[in-house]
Parts: structure tokens; sequence; C-alpha cells
């Protein structure tokens, strides 16, 4: 299928998608005529970067997932790279969440005082 389909299917931009391309993520074939040529396992692997990306993650760290998937769901093959990668991002969630909460807070002392005006 041509990258235009595998946007609409996808719902990712075909600017994305080239993007995925140019950092390794997707590798589609070439027709003759050099088109990409995109197969149903790269609808898995452009749902797989959404649904880790949704989790936060980084293109880098994503890099790092996609050889780890096992079969055609969304498990991954247990490794140490892997559960350290997973205890980061959780550790950097954690740190923005800290953070929008100290914002929220700013935020609701600036309305307070207005609203005491």
């Amino acid at each position: 299928m041509k990258i235009g389909k595998l946007s609409n299917i996808s719902g990712v931009s075909i600017r994305m998608l080239r993007y995925y391309e140019t950092e390794g993520l997707l590798q589609p074939r070439r027709t003759t005529s050099g088109y990409r040529d995109y197969v149903l396992a790269d609808i898995r692997t452009v749902e797989r970067i959404k649904l880790l990306g949704s989790g936060g993650m980084t293109l880098a760290t994503i890099r790092k997932f996609l050889p780890c998937v096992r079969g055609d769901g969304f498990a991954f093959e247990p490794c140490d790279e892997l559960r350290n990668v997973l205890h980061e991002q959780i550790h950097l969630t954690d740190q923005k969440m800290d953070k929008l909460v100290q914002s929220q807070r700013v935020l609701k002392l600036f309305l307070a005082e207005i609203n005491d005006d």
C-alpha cells in the first residue's frame, strides 16, 4: 500500500510516517519506480509507535522497544534493558506529574488572589 493509505488507516500524517522512516522505525519496501510500499506489518508497527508514544516515550526510546515485540500483539520480550528503560520512563513521568502539580498550585494561588480582590 502507498503512504497515503497507511496515513489514512493509522491516523498518522504522511510527514510523520516519513520521519519514522528517517529515524529507522519503519522500513518500507520500494517499488521499481521508487515508491514506498507498506504492508500489514507496517500498520502494526505504526500502532505500536503510537501506543508507546502515548506513554510519553521518545522515538529514541521507542526504537529500543520495537525489536522486542512478540507476534502481532503488543507484548514485549522481557529483558533487563527494557526493564531499565521502563523504570526510567516511569521516573520521568513522575517528575512531569510533580511539575504539573506545582504549576497547578501556582495557578490556583493566582486565581485565589484575583478572586479576593
